[in-house]
């Protein structure tokens, strides 16, 4: 058994940023308990030459401490890449490279513990502290108390309910590469999604489709292929001003926004758009390829026959209101992702806020139990701050407050007012 300040369960960027953010801080003991062996981000989707959509700057510390060991600029200077990237002349790191800089960073901490899979958390009155049981990759059990927890554990990926259950070897794009070999080597191939990844994966398939044979179909129930929203003034969304307007919002009209809103972090990005243009159109220059595109559609049903290896998927055109039937052997899920509270917080769930709609109930400062400064949330809080929640370039700031209410005093310096614009009505009377 061992006491710390805090426990954060789950290592992705966020709980990783936070842990590079303590890690200097001497009166800061904190313990980050991961179930897996070692880092990985979105392993399943790490295709060539695919970047990120948020600039290097993003990165794990730079926008709370610019002059963190863990920066990225630091991290290319370490491996010899920092002129390299310097001539590329782009903002935008490879998704590889992203994910290499996070594993570069998480083992050089001595907080972090890899193989840690959490069972349970319960709480002790008596001293008030969270009591963290997990089992070790070797079979064996650790406990860990503190009077803090940081939860980090992610958005599993999302399976529509008419796919869940189904059989087959449909997959979830979070697996794509481990399956690409075998959808590959079907007579067509299915992708049903509206975002980045879903696009990064017709593209990946597209470049193949004259010379493997297989059809190519892609499936949104978007009106259109939107592009990520990325002009500068709504970039200002994404600033502490925003995240005040925003969190102080009825409840229904945060609801009612976020479901708005995701085209401003689940968009396509534009080149890519327009690269999956120039592509068709180059392919079609001697006649016409098997692939589709189908818009406003909708999945409502979905069938998969074991004999004929075929899935019968069953849509909807939403404007014209038809139905119509779709066959195909391969079937790929770009269906995103939703936060799902752990099952492990189950004891200790009285403790927690939960809105109307059975949600957690976050508070301004990220908290979400009852004494609001005890259990903290990293991501799964659009409802609550809107679409600051994923965007990786807000990482440093929400891991500043919450550094700041764990220590009970600000280390890290939290901008208040960054934006030209004002998101609220003005008070009184406007010159």
């Amino acid at each position: 058994m061992s006491t710390h300040d805090f426990v954060a369960i789950g290592l992705g960027p966020f709980n990783l940023g936070l842990a590079c953010l303590a890690e200097p801080i001497a009166e800061l003991d904190g313990v980050f308990l991961e179930a897996r062996p070692g880092f990985a981000w979105h392993p399943g989707m790490m295709l060539d030459s695919v970047t990120l959509q948020t600039p290097f700057i993003a990165d794990l510390v730079t926008l709370a401490d610019p002059t963190s060991p863990y920066s990225f600029l630091n991290y290319l200077k370490e491996i010899g890449r920092l002129y390299p990237f310097y001539i590329r002349e782009s903002f935008y790191q490879l998704r590889a490279e992203y994910d290499a800089y996070c594993r570069w960073a998480a083992a050089r901490l001595r907080s972090v513990r890899f193989g840690h899979r959490v069972t349970s958390v319960t709480y002790d009155e008596a001293d008030g502290h969270y009591v963290v049981r997990a089992v070790t990759g070797d079979g064996g059990e650790t406990e860990h108390r503190a009077p803090h927890l940081v939860l980090g554990t992610g958005t599993p990926p999302y399976v529509p309910e008419a796919c869940r259950g189904l059989g087959g070897d449909l997959v979830h794009n979070a697996g794509y590469l481990d399956a690409k070999a075998a959808l590959q080597a079907k007579e067509s191939i299915t992708i049903v999604g509206s975002g980045q990844s879903a696009a990064e994966i017709y593209r990946d398939l597209l470049a193949d489709v004259d010379t493997r044979g297989y059809r190519l179909n892609w499936v949104t129930r978007s009106p259109r292929f939107f592009p990520l929203e990325y002009t500068k003034l709504t970039l200002e969304m994404t600033s502490p001003e925003y995240v005040d307007y925003f969190h102080a919002l009825p409840e229904d009209t945060r609801y009612r926004l976020e479901a708005e809103q995701k085209g401003l972090y689940k968009g396509i990005d534009a080149a890519l758009i327009n690269d999956i243009f120039d592509l068709l159109y180059a392919k079609t220059v001697g006649g016409p390829i098997p692939t589709r595109l189908l818009t406003c559609t909708e999945l409502r049903e979905a069938a998969y026959d074991v004999g004929r290896g075929e899935y019968t998927l069953g849509l909807r055109h939403v404007e014209q209101e038809r139905d119509l039937t779709l066959v195909t052997q391969g079937l790929v899920l770009a269906t995103g992702y939703r936060y799902e509270p752990p099952a492990f917080l189950e004891p200790v769930r009285h403790r927690i806020r939960w809105d109307r709609h059975g949600r957690f109930d976050v508070a301004r400062n990220y908290s979400v139990d009852v004494t609001g400064r005890g259990i903290f949330l990293q991501n799964g809080a659009a409802h609550a701050h809107g679409v600051t929640s994923p965007d990786l370039g807000m990482g440093p700031y929400r891991n500043s407050w919450i550094i700041g209410q764990i220590l009970g005093r600000e280390h890290y310096p939290v901008e208040k007012s960054i934006a030209f614009q004002e998101f609220g009505a003005p008070e009184g009377v406007v010159a």
